[in-house]
């Protein structure tokens, strides 16, 4: 701790408002730029990080004026040196001077850090008042990860309960039964039910085929080759041509795909030695989940 700092707990920390946030937004040419549209800054303003990645929160209050520091965990080097932010929050006239990231390579033009730890203390503000202390100048729980705790698992990261999926199927029969009785036929779980008729190309998917075949052939590989050679002739695989010349702007192409070792794989599957690893993944439909940060 440094010289003349206190240790933050929710007795001590300056109080902070919407409009106060607002205001500092308003005036820090670093986060209205029109370049920036505000996503970057809608993200690292979630409650998921801040509340994870903040620790060894300190203040020092003189003449009206509070300075607030904290260590800040990085989000994607968790053991790696915290990154030092400040604030410093003029409580005469309510008004946000400044937040600042001392060491990413981003801080000088307005880093996610500094908003972060912005909205952290705004949170900190809006808590209802308790009857005990709590203190502030502790780890971040983010930089546990890998030393004395392994993992975060989905309940620790969520402040609110996170529901099961109930145990029986009685609610899942319930809603195919009346999805058939009202003749629904574009809804995606009916499609994967044993007695849904396929039409056109869609019954040449390898699901399909699978899902077509007897419990004997299902389970010897070499019975259920031979029927897809006997399935797919000429005639059949000009159609499935036509219909997927789109490619990738096409649902049917990524469905013929599904399962398949294609042209564009042959040499990594050629060259792979693992059998479960990201290459069987993509191959048996996996996609990448794109993130805003």
């Amino acid at each position: 701790m440094e010289s003349n700092f206190v240790r933050a707990d929710n007795s001590n920390l300056p109080k902070i408002d919407g409009f106060m946030v607002a205001d500092f937004f308003k005036n820090n040419a670093d986060y209205y730029a029109a370049e920036h549209k505000n996503v970057k800054t809608a993200v690292s303003a979630r409650e998921s990080y801040g509340d994870d990645a903040i620790g060894y929160v300190q203040l020092q209050r003189e003449h009206g004026v509070c300075t607030v520091k904290c260590k800040m965990c990085p989000e994607h080097k968790v053991r790696t040196k915290p990154y030092n932010v400040t604030m410093i929050i003029n409580e005469n006239d309510s008004e946000i001077m400044s937040c600042q990231c001392h060491d990413c390579a981003a801080s000088a033009g307005g880093c996610k850090h500094a908003v972060a730890f912005l909205m952290w203390v705004l949170r900190r503000s809006d808590e209802p008042a308790c009857t005990s202390i709590e203190c502030y100048w502790k780890k971040p729980t983010l930089s546990k990860v890998g030393t004395t705790l392994k993992y975060i698992t989905v309940q620790q990261m969520s402040k609110k309960e996170v529901p099961h999926r109930p145990s029986s199927s009685a609610l899942y029969t319930e809603f195919i039964s009346e999805a058939k009785k009202r003749k629904i036929d574009n809804c995606e779980l009916l499609k994967y039910q044993h007695d849904f008729k396929h039409s056109n190309v869609m019954q040449y998917s390898l699901h399909c085929l699978v899902m077509d075949q007897s419990p004997e052939i299902k389970a010897d590989v070499d019975k259920f080759i031979d029927v897809m050679k006997a399935t797919f002739t000429e005639a059949v695989i000009s159609t499935i041509e036509e219909a997927t010349r789109r490619q990738n702007k096409s649902s049917l192409w990524y469905e013929m795909r599904y399962g398949r070792i294609t042209a564009s794989r042959a040499h990594e599957v050629s060259v792979c030695h693992t059998p479960d690893g990201s290459l069987v993944a993509s191959i048996m439909g996996a996609k990448y989940l794109i993130q805003l940060q």
